[in-house]
């Protein structure tokens, strides 16, 4: 007896001695893998990186910019289905256990003996915490080493933070495959949802994918997600979490995936939406743009994005079109299945209803086309075919462009095409309606130009063309496209003679003049459009209104090159213009979005303004770092409700660039350019529009840039490496640009009233005869308009001509290039003679 108690003494001493050594070997252990833990506070103050999104003026998305598409959400906004369906699959104990599920880990370890050295990899028993350490503080590292730090970490994290934080920290940091990080992302990019609309089926399956997202994918392994997903929906009843009655509707659900639209398509914002992210760039740098989560409202009209790009690609169509057809842009081999080679092709994916095809076969009345099939989302050829026909009313266009045949309409279709062209076609229409069945020959412009639509008492870029189409070109040649505009910068050099005492009825001589340019550099003979025909003294209206460029000439000689220059400036048309007389006539280049900005300016008065993209720019926290409208609100802030006190009132500090009176009248001439002038295409819109076309040297650009009293539109067309347009009037701005701004203008303003411009205070409205901008006599209105005076001038009642070149008064223009006028001509008061 006395032997077994000494043997179980023994023995309590070494299980003591054991549990001592044990313990301390434990306790040793943990301070090993303790004293290099990561700092786990840091969780406190986590910023993920989180998209940059991108809105229109009507709230919809534009773009999403980052590196992980992520959208952070506060555990409050997710629903309890989705919090239930990640619990089920991850770890369905999380609200009890401290950190470390004791038993999962003994499962755990048990398969991982049995597997030992079969290089099959170690099951997981990680709980959540246990991964929100690791992705969060450790390495992907498979060890034991790796485990123990992260279970240590995850007590810590526990008795730091609520199982609430824990859990948003996890949802939203989870890589769910598709590049979507965090449930809210994962919702928009699998089913274009947010996660308040996901259904229990849809919700099953992005919990299924935190542990092997590429192997769920949901095209290419359908079978293996849709069984993961019901393997989820079973521990969702299991639980308790959703009836019996859901689980089995769920689990016969298939595996529906829609991938979410390309907002900037949808409006044809691809150039604006490339330059939103391009400014952003430059102010805030790339982490911000990119891991930011900065939300920008942009000044982006959808509806007119629409109208803009439907009528700008109509206009370079058009024009190409009747350059003929260049032929297909290359050939398929269609022997065997064609729907596959012609997958392989690259084609314009933003230029809808167009659609790339192949020519299958073809006769005199028809040709058979197959278009390219869509590509699943795994990336796998559609298996269906689709087919059409084009008729001889689809080609009948197509003119030969070259060769022998040049101008030639085609008899037959098998004339144009041939089996194996790849071609573009779109639905053909009759009498407005589609035909079924049958489609029209397209072909990619060759031309390109742009557009830009603001309002111009705020500089808000409505909308934005930069070519033909963004997949084909991302040069931005509303931007970055540097063109001569020709005589659409004329008003900026009528608005700096009528600032410094020229007014509309001022008369200037038009005559062929001649430049000595100096140094060797010969004589320049700047000649008008039309050079057989001199009218001999004509008013700043009239030579406007025909783009007289004799006139202009010798209008920037009286008021002088560096007085032109400096209101180029002002209204941020050049940086920096020479002091050549030829810059007078839109020698220099610039681009469409100086372009209207400047003509915005005398829209509005003579009101500066900056051009904008963007309205507000908010932080992740909703703070506003950025708003473009800089404008004084005084009385906006009143607490306590009204009480009577005076309204608001808006204190707008910009600068006065021109005079407001200045600017209603080059305004004022500007109608005239529209109602009778170049650019009379546009009288039909129907409402009141000043504009001005340009075109320049060899017609290689045509321009029109104009406005109504709330939209300014600048237009050009020319090819990116310049070359003529054409001959004659049919090259012109009036002819080729003109229509465009028309048919917008037409779309834009259908449902806006005939608002006149503003009249500002001061400005007297006299009425003169139109040709020679003489005081109309009294009764007299035949032949006569209100022509606008500022205060201290006025027409004179009669006046003579002198400072004359040769006796016949016309500045030495010949009897037979004389067009005789109908009464006597005004001098500026202050000058010898005529301009």
């Amino acid at each position: 007896m006395r032997l077994l108690v000494r043997f179980m003494g023994f023995l309590f001493a070494a299980g003591t001695v054991l549990f001592l050594v044990g313990v301390g070997a434990v306790a040793g252990l943990i301070w090993h893998f303790s004293k290099d833990l990561p700092d786990y506070s840091q969780l406190q103050d986590y910023e993920p990186p989180v998209m940059t999104r991108v809105h229109a003026t009507d709230g919809s998305l534009l773009g999403e910019y980052a590196k992980e598409r992520r959208l952070y959400l506060p555990i409050q906004a997710v629903p309890k289905l989705v919090i239930n369906a990640f619990l089920a699959a991850e770890d369905k104990n999380f609200y009890e256990h401290g950190g470390i599920d004791y038993t999962g880990m003994a499962r755990a370890g048990l398969v991982y003996l049995q597997n030992y050295g079969s290089n099959r990899r170690p099951q997981g028993a990680s709980t959540i915490t246990q991964q929100v350490a690791k992705n969060f503080l450790l390495t992907n590292e498979v060890s034991f080493a790796r485990k123990i730090k992260e279970a240590l970490l995850a007590m810590r994290i526990e008795k730091t933070y609520s199982k609430d934080k824990i859990l948003e920290l996890y949802l939203n940091e989870i890589y769910l495959g598709l590049g979507a990080y965090g449930i809210a992302a994962a919702s928009l990019v699998y089913f274009d949802k947010s996660v308040n609309e996901l259904t229990v089926a849809e919700a099953a399956y992005l919990a299924a994918l935190p542990k092997m997202p590429a192997t769920l994918h949901p095209v290419r392994n359908r079978d293996r997600a849709i069984e993961r997903r019901n393997y989820v929906i079973d521990r969702l009843q299991e639980n308790g979490w959703i009836k019996q009655a859901d689980a089995e509707k769920a689990r016969k659900e298939p595996l529906a995936v829609t991938s979410r639209s390309n907002a900037a398509h949808t409006f044809a914002g691809e150039y604006f939406a490339e330059e939103v992210r391009r400014d952003i760039f430059e102010r805030y740098g790339e982490k911000k743009l990119y891991e930011g989560g900065l939300s920008v409202r942009t000044t982006l009209d959808p509806k007119i994005q629409v109208m803009a790009r439907k009528t700008m690609v109509a206009g370079l169509v058009n024009y190409d079109e009747q350059q003929g057809y260049r032929g297909a842009m290359s050939k398929l081999d269609i022997s065997g299945d064609w729907g596959v080679k012609l997958a392989e092709m690259k084609s314009l994916s933003d230029i809808s209803p167009w659609r790339m095809a192949v020519v299958l076969e073809t006769s005199d009345q028809s040709a058979r086309i197959g278009f390219q099939p869509n590509r699943e989302l795994g990336g796998a050829v559609s298996k269906q075919r689709e087919t059409g026909l084009i008729t001889l009313d689809g080609v009948k266009w197509a003119k030969a462009a070259s060769g022998a045949a040049k101008g030639r309409a085609a008899t037959g279709v098998a004339q144009v095409l041939q089996p194996g062209d790849v071609i573009y076609a779109d639905p053909l229409y009759k009498d407005g309606t589609p035909v079924e069945g049958q489609y029209r020959l397209r072909q990619i412009p060759e031309v390109s130009g742009a557009m830009v639509v603001m309002d111009p008492w705020t500089g808000r870029v409505l909308a934005m063309v930069g070519g033909f189409s963004f997949d084909q070109s991302q040069f931005n040649r509303a931007t970055q496209a540097y063109r001569q505009p020709g005589s659409s910068f004329k008003p900026i050099v009528y608005s700096a003679a009528l600032d410094n005492g020229y007014t509309p009825s001022t008369v200037v001589l038009d005559a062929p003049i001649e430049i000595d340019q100096g140094q060797g550099a010969g004589v320049w003979r700047p000649e008008n459009f039309s050079t057989n025909k001199y009218q001999g003294p004509v008013t700043l209206r009239n030579a406007l209104r025909q783009s007289l460029n004799t006139v202009t000439v010798r209008l920037a000689q009286d008021i002088g090159m560096p007085l032109i220059g400096e209101y180029a400036r002002r209204f941020g048309v050049y940086d920096e213009l020479p002091n050549y007389l030829s810059y007078a006539l839109g020698a220099g280049e610039t681009t469409a979005m100086r372009m209207v900005t400047a003509y915005s300016m005398l829209a509005n008065g003579g009101r500066r303004v900056k051009p904008t993209l963007i309205d507000r720019i908010q932080d992740r926290y909703g703070h506003t770092i950025f708003k473009h409208d800089q404008r004084e609100c005084r009385g906006c802030d009143a607490a306590g409700g009204w009480k009577n006190q005076p309204e608001p009132q808006l204190i707008d500090r910009r600068e006065q660039v021109l005079d407001s009176m200045t600017a209603y009248q080059i305004t004022e001439l500007m109608e005239g350019v529209v109602q009778a002038g170049t650019a009379t295409v546009v009288r039909e819109v129907g409402k009141p529009i000043a504009g001005k076309t340009g075109t320049t040297n060899e017609a290689k650009d045509a321009w029109f840039v104009g406005f109504s009293p709330d939209v300014a539109v600048a237009i050009y067309m020319g090819y990116d490496k310049p070359r003529p347009l054409g001959k004659g009037n049919a090259a012109t701005g009036g002819h080729l640009a003109a229509p465009i701004a028309r048919d917008f203008l037409k779309l834009a303003l259908a449902d806006k009233p005939a608002v006149p411009f503003k009249v500002p205070a001061g400005i007297k409205l006299i009425r003169v005869v139109a040709k020679t901008g003489m005081r109309a006599g009294p009764g007299e209105t035949g032949g006569t308009i209100l022509e606008a005076f500022k205060p201290g001038t006025a027409p004179p009642d009669n006046y003579s001509v002198i400072g004359v070149a040769d006796a016949d008064g016309r500045g030495g223009v010949p009897a037979s290039q004389q067009q005789q006028p109908d009464s006597g001509f005004f001098m500026r008061p202050g000058t010898g003679g005529l301009y």
